[in-house]
């Protein structure tokens, strides 16, 4: 199957950095995001991208911007999820939501805590707003992939493979992925047969 087989998705990234949205240094969360997606999905992706300094009416700016104008499906952020002062990606992505979406961050944090006892002090979440579904993601790259993949040696599920679905349930694109990266989960009656061109 080519490219053009699989339902084009529009997809926002945000970083939420005060130090790279300035300039001091090189922005890592963005490629991260950008590199995992483009192996996890068939689809082709259209990309919108977003650095923004640890501010919360700027972070919910860009998350209205990529979710009402832009059209993405889905957005995901990395960055400002944790107790300091500046951190306040949760609380600009709560601002923005029609509904809350609380097991995406139960299972990060999940992940996470195979690591590191600190991730209970993260507190990412997940919400739907109108037809895109926006997800809070840490902000170091490998814990990035490890949230979004999962630890199959351990059986612990990433979260991606639930991040199709949802999109089917709110209206957006159907997405394909790579086994060999995540395997998407659906029930049965939601499945597409491949060869449908």
């Amino acid at each position: 199957m080519s490219e053009s087989d699989f339902d084009p998705v529009t997809i926002g990234v945000i970083s939420v950095s005060d130090r790279a949205s300035s300039g001091v240094y090189e922005d890592k969360g963005i490629p991260a995001l950008k590199d995992w997606l483009g192996r996890a999905l068939k689809n082709p992706i259209r990309w919108h991208e977003r650095l923004v300094p640890d501010e919360q009416e700027l972070i919910s700016a860009a998350l209205r911007e990529l979710a009402d104008a832009a059209g993405c499906s889905l957005v995901l952020t990395t960055g400002g999820t944790g107790p300091a002062p500046r951190d306040v990606t949760p609380e600009a992505t709560l601002a923005v939501a029609d509904k809350t979406m609380p097991g995406f961050g139960e299972q990060m944090r999940q992940i996470s805590l195979a690591f590191v006892p600190t991730a209970i002090l993260s507190r990412q979440v997940a919400v739907i707003r109108g037809r895109a579904l926006i997800i809070n993601l840490p902000g170091q790259p490998k814990a990035i992939a490890e949230t979004l993949q999962g630890l199959p040696e351990r059986g612990v599920h990433g979260i991606f493979a639930a991040v199709p679905y949802c999109v089917d349930l709110i209206g957006g694109p159907y997405l394909e992925t790579d086994d060999t990266v995540c395997k998407a989960f659906r029930p049965k009656n939601a499945i597409r047969p491949p060869n449908r061109a």
